[in-house]
């Protein structure tokens, strides 16, 4: 079984070839400062997507919406639980 890395659908050697590229395009110099505005970049949409959610959150909990849907739902898997345990309890008892 042979193990390929994908990302975005792209293989590792696609990926290698693309990186080749860039480093005869731009030279040697260039690519570490193209890296750090690339880096930078993302961490500005990574802190504008966070600063967004932290503001709907704010602004439901203001208005009194409950947004936290994984409590609601853990407790209807723990109901079915626990039905689920009531009627196999007696079958695990008698074996």
């Amino acid at each position: 079984m042979i193990l390929q890395a994908y990302f975005l659908f792209i293989s590792g050697a696609e990926i290698g070839f693309i990186l080749f590229i860039i480093l005869l395009v731009f030279g040697a110099d260039k690519v570490p400062e193209i890296a750090r505005g690339l880096g930078k970049a993302m961490r500005q949409v990574k802190d504008a997507t966070n600063d967004i959610k932290s503001e709907i959150t704010k602004s439901a909990e203001k208005q009194g919406i409950d947004i936290d849907i994984t409590k609601d739902v853990r407790q209807e898997i723990d109901k079915v639980k626990e039905e689920v345990d009531e009627i196999t309890g007696p079958i695990k008892r008698k074996f």
